[in-house]
């Protein structure tokens, strides 16, 4: 029930246009930027390393008509769509975004933890658009 209502919370922030989404890019900088970049324009220090370059994560939604995919990027985070050049889960994340990571004995529970770097992470995503 507690974890129901913190992720609610969470989610209820999303409305609101003006919200500064520091979690999210405080979660952006440990597990994206070194590939995506500070700027999340796509030139991270190892971006040079994929063959296939980086995406620039700021145009997600002018990619999808001017619509930002949060479910489609929500999956791509935690392992559930299989991203070309990631593997899966990507292997820089490793199992951060997954329960046994965050323990078993979590004030919240493990699962709750990793949905809600999860959700961080792909609002503060959102709130980054061009």
């Amino acid at each position: 029930m507690a974890a129901t209502c913190v992720l609610g919370a969470t989610a209820a922030l999303a409305q609101d246009a003006t919200q500064e989404y520091v979690v999210g890019q405080q979660e952006y900088m440990v597990a994206c930027a070194a590939c995506h970049g500070e700027a999340a324009d796509g030139n991270g220090e190892i971006a040079t390393m994929f063959k296939e370059g980086v995406p620039d994560l700021t145009g997600i939604a002018k990619r999808n008509d001017g619509v930002f995919p949060l479910l489609e990027i929500i999956h791509a985070i935690d392992g559930r769509a299989v991203i070309r050049g990631h593997g899966n889960p990507m292997p820089v994340f490793g199992n951060r975004y997954r329960a046994e990571a965050n323990g078993g004995n979590a004030l919240f529970g493990a699962e709750a933890i990793a949905r809600g770097r999860v959700l961080e992470l792909a609002l503060y995503i959102q709130s980054i658009q061009d």
